[in-house]
């Protein structure tokens, strides 16, 4: 059983930055792919951003693509979202998880995913 946690999110003023972080344990996350995903107030979580088991795929939303990156250091099992130029609309609970799945490309959709986070959340004022 793999246990995700999230950290890094907080309060940023527009056009700031930050990095989550999402450490694992419990399991191995080398085999597999990561996905960020976030839900704010009175939305359906949505797909933020993933990474396949050895970080040769990546894959956006067009909402954070140019401004986010994700990647993965398989040495500590973490996997980081580096977020810059925040803007208010990215307001969410951010939440990480893991993908059990063996793939070439990394995986978009909520219901590819096993495990997943408590979240962390990201305020931006405007």
């Amino acid at each position: 059983q793999v246990q995700l946690e999230e950290s890094g999110g907080g309060l940023v003023q527009a056009g700031g930055s930050l990095r989550l972080s999402c450490a694992a344990s419990g399991g191995t996350l080398n085999v597999g792919g990561m996905g960020w995903f976030r839900q704010a107030p009175g939305k359906e979580r949505e797909f933020v951003a993933c990474i396949n088991w050895n970080g040769a795929s990546t894959s956006y939303a067009e909402s954070v693509k140019g401004r986010f990156t994700i990647s993965r250091d398989h040495g500590t099992y973490t996997v980081y979202l580096q977020m810059n130029t925040l803007e208010a609309e990215d307001t969410a609970v951010y939440y990480c998880a893991n993908a059990r799945l063996y793939a070439d490309e990394c995986f978009r959709a909520i219901g590819e995913y096993d495990y997943w986070g408590q979240g962390t959340q990201v305020t931006v004022s405007s």
